[in-house]
């Protein structure tokens, strides 16, 4: 048991640490090849920010824990959604770009809606695999053409933090970066298969708690760092895109790999949870649009075409919190 602690932590580790020397090292590649900034913001360091995710997956696939990979998948959506958004509202209220209300959240409902055809026989089938994938080129098509052309582009890409460093370097850091990503994904997988059998639990709890949590964390850290320092006006688009992935990569890996029979409550409890706390973020976002459309009309002046900015606040970060809070009740209930 304390040496799977042990291996969780290192994995964790050497994960965070792996996947920023992965995505640098491809950014800088893909830029010493011409290719312009603005495209590698959208792509490669886009990709780049699930790959712990995604690697995790594709080791617990190899190694048989399906479930623990699926467990990874809806569990980092929840966590996104209900704790990494949760409190980085309680810290700073978070902008909401009209935008992300007409572009990304109803592709992410849609792809959330989508994964229940995959999930509801309770069997994760190769063919759900190319369902997931083929609906994530799509989207993601959708989202690089639309967002390359919107004028902050630049800014939503976040082009001023892809690295310059000679070619030798960027693929010293890529080879590097990958390997110890998958050494790492092996040690979690590792460990976390271990502890679910010294306490007694499933490989989905696991995955749907202490491998998601683990897997969200730098997210979290580096939303809240952005919030403190009042740069977190794209953390809500981040979130999104990254439960894009989650639902549509991450899950897609042991379809392919390993198809997998899913236990009943990764559909009715986990599934459900996870879809009920993004219909609740998009019941939140849309609830501020249509007040803040109707706050315009009643003014009926000229000088107020734009709609004012709306924010994700305390009372909206409260409630993600304690749905998120309300899920693990699910999970573990009290009895007596």
């Amino acid at each position: 048991m304390l040496e799977a602690s042990i291996a969780i932590i290192i994995g964790f580790a050497g994960l965070i640490w792996s996947a920023d020397q992965f995505v640098a090292g491809a950014a800088a590649i893909a830029k010493n090849l011409g290719m312009a900034p603005i495209m590698i913001g959208l792509t490669i360091v886009a990709i780049g920010t699930s790959a712990p995710e995604i690697i995790v997956s594709i080791s617990a696939a190899l190694k048989g824990a399906g479930d623990l990979a699926v467990g990874n998948a809806l569990g980092s959506n929840l966590a996104n959604i209900g704790m990494v958004l949760g409190i980085t509202a309680l810290i700073a209220p978070i902008p909401i770009a009209l935008t992300i209300l007409k572009r990304e959240m109803p592709l992410l409902l849609i792809a959330t809606i989508g994964a229940s055809y995959c999930l509801y026989d309770g069997y994760l089938s190769w063919s759900d695999g190319v369902i997931l994938l083929v609906t994530l080129a799509v989207i993601f098509y959708i989202l690089v053409t639309s967002k390359s052309h919107q004028p902050d582009a630049e800014h939503e890409a976040d082009i001023e933090h892809i690295p310059t460093m000679s070619t030798a370097k960027a693929w010293l850091l890529f080879v590097v970066g990958f390997a110890l990503l998958i050494a790492s994904s092996q040690l979690l997988v590792w460990g976390a298969k271990i502890v679910a059998i010294e306490l007694g639990v499933s490989e989905l709890i696991i995955g749907l708690t202490v491998v998601a949590v683990g897997t969200s964390l730098p997210e979290l850290a580096a939303t809240v760092a952005s919030a403190l320092k009042g740069h977190h006006d794209i953390a809500l688009g981040n979130i999104v895109g990254s439960n894009l992935f989650n639902l549509l990569a991450v899950m897609a890996m042991p379809a392919l790999i390993s198809p997998t029979v899913l236990s009943a409550e990764v559909f009715t409890r986990d599934y459900m949870s996870m879809a009920g706390i993004t219909l609740l973020l998009a019941a939140i976002l849309y609830g501020h649009y249509i007040w803040a459309k109707r706050a315009r009309n009643k003014l009926q002046t000229s000088n107020a075409t734009a709609l004012p900015t709306q924010y994700l606040g305390r009372l909206a970060g409260a409630a993600l919190l304690i749905a998120y809070a309300a899920y693990y009740y699910l999970l573990f209930p009290i009895n007596g």
